[in-house]
């Protein structure tokens, strides 16, 4: 019994040391936190306005029949270089021939007889100044003369127009490009306002992009963009905005806008779609901590701040961001460290545990 009496109060006396180790150990360690920490540092910022679009020709023909016929010559296929007046289809029908042989006939007659005409009035005048002929006669002849020139141009005119017509059969490239489209092939009857072919000019292409209307106003010509193309991830080119059209789309809401390429990548074609960043205002050398790192009480916004290892919870006041950090006007300075990413569960004075950052 006394064995039992000396022991209790050992044993007591163990347990609460125990107790109290415990408690100390909990309360230390919920004092303490791992955090992602990172350095507040002066930067440039660049805000830009996103969107999205593609490829489009800013040279592009579509060339349609002017008229029904057979295809009896190509001079040309799709994918191929094609230079300025080249021929590419040239189209057999009679009717456009025959109406030009007989302008020319008729044409080759009036000519003859308004030559005859002006010999007539020449010796006409003549024989009046010679008194062998009255003034009627003479203006007779004259009359005659002036008629039959004024025929003489109608007969040119109407020459020139079945001429014309005639042309009508040949499709002609209207510039140097690159032959998109040319969907007949020969012995093929075409109608007319079919469309046969289709001319684009490579070397200037444009990227049309849509923007929604609540960022129009941030938009000017001139403003230096940066695009990347889905064909080339990897790469990043420059352009300018150079034509805003002013007119948004009821349905989308978004207005398109063109982009003028500084120096295209090889082998762009039309449609390939795009992505782009219009920068409409840059801030060097500001301020910078990332948008994960704040937070905000009563319509304030803070910062959990490592000061001598420990939780302080800062106010700042924010300026411009992008989609990544913040400019900081006041609170905090170069150097300061932060924490990254907060939970909830933070509490000033709290005891921070240095951890690597993620990659981001």
């Amino acid at each position: 019994m006394k064995s039992l009496q000396k022991f209790l109060p050992k044993y007591s006396i163990a347990l609460a040391v125990l107790f109290i180790a415990t408690v100390l150990f909990l309360m230390t360690r919920g004092n303490t936190v791992d955090l992602e920490v990172g350095e507040v540092s002066n930067a440039e910022l660049v805000q830009a306005v996103y969107a999205t679009g593609f490829v489009e020709a800013d040279a592009v023909a579509n060339l349609s029949a002017e008229c029904s016929g057979t295809v009896n010559y190509i001079g040309a296929l799709e994918g191929q270089h094609v230079t300025a007046g080249q021929k590419i289809l040239q189209f057999d029908s009679l009717q456009p021939q025959l109406a030009v042989r007989e302008a020319r006939a008729a044409f080759a007659e009036q000519q003859a007889l308004a030559r005859d005409n002006r010999s007539r009035s020449v010796r006409k005048k003549n024989l009046f100044a010679e008194g062998a002929i009255s003034r009627q006669e003479l203006e007779e002849a004259e009359k005659n003369s002036l008629q039959s020139e004024e025929l003489l141009q109608q007969k040119e005119l109407q020459l020139r127009m079945r001429e014309d017509d005639l042309k009508k059969l040949t499709v002609i490239a209207p510039f140097s490009g690159i032959l998109t489209l040319q969907s007949v092939k020969e012995g093929d009857y075409v109608t007319t306002n079919t469309l046969v072919a289709r001319v684009v000019d490579p070397a200037r292409y444009m990227v049309t992009v849509e923007v929604d209307e609540l960022d129009i106003p941030r938009i000017r010509n001139g403003q230096v963009t940066t695009v990347a193309f889905d064909a080339y991830p990897e790469k990043r080119f420059s352009a300018v905005v150079s034509r805003i059209v002013p007119q948004t789309d009821r349905v989308t809401k978004t207005s398109r806008i063109y982009l003028t390429l500084g120096n295209p990548p090889d082998n762009i074609q039309a449609g390939m779609t795009a992505t782009a960043n219009i920068i409409y205002n840059t801030r060097p050398n500001a301020l910078l901590v990332k948008k994960s790192s704040l937070f905000e009480e009563n319509r304030q916004s803070y910062v959990w701040k490592i000061e001598n290892g420990r939780l302080k919870k800062q106010l700042i006041r924010q300026g411009v961001s992008d989609m990544t950090f913040v400019e900081v006007l006041q609170g905090l300075k170069k150097g300061d460290k932060i924490a990254l990413a907060p939970e909830k569960n933070l509490h000033e004075g709290m005891e921070v545990r240095i951890i690597p950052a993620r990659k981001s």
